[in-house]
């Protein structure tokens, strides 16, 4: 999983994801797929992209609720859970057709 593949998902998804790296700090990935550091008031002495290698845990927000009054929870996923958003999707259905 990449940096890129997350900013993909926030996008479609319309999701914050948020994540602690290793040195405490957190990382935002927002709606719109930018990666923010909040903390952070100069240029990091870390690569992100290194960093989201020893990352387990993420937290998943709605960006928006979508006109609904209460939006839905926050959900926390497992790395592995999260890889499994990301990988493409399988199409089964209609596999198998032939022309006459």
């Amino acid at each position: 999983m990449k940096l890129a593949d997350l900013r993909k998902l926030s996008v479609r998804q319309n999701l914050r994801i948020r994540f602690q790296l290793p040195n405490g700090l957190e990382c935002v990935v927002n709606e719109h797929g930018v990666a923010r550091v909040p903390a952070l008031s100069r240029a990091p002495d870390f690569n992100l992209e290194q960093e989201l290698v020893s990352i387990g845990e993420f937290l998943l927000e709605s960006a928006a609720p979508d006109g609904r009054k209460t939006p839905d929870p926050p959900r926390r996923m497992r790395r592995d859970e999260l890889e499994s958003l990301l990988a493409p999707q399988t199409v089964a259905a209609g596999a198998d057709h032939e022309d006459e």
